[in-house]
């Protein structure tokens, strides 16, 4: 599968961003999907992940209650709604997927897209 992520851009300390990352191929509704992020000079982390369904979403405890991940499997899009942000979420932000139903609680993606940035300013 080959993933395509967008939606980056710079926003105010305490607005919103919306990420979307396609997917190609037929067998989207198969993978987990997930974000990850990585701040300059820090490793990548884990942000939010979903199922292959939908039923079953994991966030990061900094981004609980701000950032919704969610799914359309008939347009193999993932997207990432980040809400009341802030400079800390400055980062480039990466969708991966994986056909393990695992990988949301593993972290542990096959494949990824290129990253989106994300700037906060204060």
């Amino acid at each position: 599968v080959q993933l395509q992520a967008f939606g980056g851009g710079l926003v105010q300390a305490g607005g919103s961003l919306r990420l979307s990352c396609a997917a190609s191929g037929r067998t989207f509704s198969t993978y987990s999907m997930g974000w990850f992020r990585q701040a300059l000079g820090e490793e990548r982390e884990f942000v939010a992940g979903i199922s292959w369904s939908g039923g079953t979403t994991r966030y990061a405890d900094s981004v609980k209650g701000r950032f919704t991940i969610s799914r359309d499997n008939a347009k193999n899009t993932v997207y990432l709604q980040m809400n009341s942000l802030k400079p800390e979420d400055t980062a480039i932000y990466y969708c991966a997927a994986d056909q393990s139903w695992v990988a949301i609680t593993t972290f542990e993606f096959d494949y990824w897209g290129q990253g989106t940035l994300v700037t906060v300013s204060s």
